[in-house]
């Protein structure tokens, strides 16, 4: 399956590569960056994280999962993805940002060229996604890209070692 590749007006979206895996780390490593990620614990190598990028090529053969590294100007500043566990269920929207790019707008851009990517290429009319309690900008993101508040409940945070509140929320097209 071809790599994709998406362009905003100020970003460029491409495969994560191994080449990524040590500001990946370095940027995930940061407090304010893993304490609202559910998958990402605090100390994350950089084997792990080359680990996780190796899943990335079978993620995109079985349309179950799509990395994007978010750049601006060449340079990486976050990460955004689409994945599932199976293909009869809907993608789960996830992203983040290094702290030096937030609230620039970067993920509703990003996360808005995901979706139309989503819908004109895998028919995706529905999406979910959610975020920590205590993380409103994410949610604010998911609100400007047309998710609604769907449930609410407590999600392990690998980030924190404990469960979160945590606010799930979907998208129909």
């Amino acid at each position: 399956m071809s790599e994709t590749h998406l362009e905003t007006p100020r970003l460029h979206l491409r495969p994560v590569t191994p080449h990524d895996s040590g500001l990946i780390t370095e940027i995930v490593g940061d407090p304010r960056v893993h304490r609202m990620l559910a998958r990402v614990p605090p100390g994350q190598t950089k084997a792990q994280t080359l680990a996780w990028i190796m899943t990335h090529e079978r993620g995109r053969e079985t349309d179950t999962d799509h990395v994007f590294a978010i750049t601006e100007g060449g340079e990486l500043i976050g990460v955004i993805g689409a994945n599932r566990t199976a293909t009869d269920l809907p993608f789960e929207i996830g992203y983040w940002l290094a702290p030096p790019a937030w609230g620039k707008g970067f993920c509703s851009e990003a996360g808005a060229a995901v979706i139309r990517w989503l819908e004109a290429t895998r028919n995706a009319r529905a999406l979910v996604a959610g975020h920590f309690a205590d993380n409103p900008a994410s949610g604010r993101v998911l609100s400007k890209l047309g998710f609604l508040p769907c449930g609410r409940d407590k999600m392990h945070c690998a980030g924190r070692g404990e469960p979160v509140d945590h606010i799930r929320m979907a998208r129909i097209a």
